[in-house]
């Protein structure tokens, strides 16, 4: 079976996550690992997967969209300067 191994695709910069995003009591890391190495994840629809590739080289926002379960999303956005990565809900953003 193949595998896929992830590299880093930008900086993150300082790591942060809202209060509601830490009440889910889920692994945020193994999200924040999906969204640097480019897996933008399951919530975004192919042009705003694009608009991120284009990010990667233009330096803009970064957005990625993850499922967590119970019909639960979580965000995380890299900033343009990539300073800041934060992991919140869609009602915090």
């Amino acid at each position: 079976m193949p595998y896929h191994i992830m590299t880093p695709r930008f900086p993150l910069g300082r790591t942060v996550a809202t209060p509601g995003a830490l009440a889910l009591g889920i692994d945020l890391a193994f999200y924040m690992r999906r969204h640097h190495c480019g897996d933008w994840g399951d919530g975004l629809c192919e042009e705003d997967k694009q608009a991120n590739e284009t990010s990667l080289t233009d330096g803009t926002r970064l957005l990625s969209c993850y499922h967590v379960g119970n019909a639960r999303r979580i965000y995380i956005i890299t900033e343009a300067d990539r300073s800041l990565t934060t992991t919140l809900l869609p009602e915090e953003y």
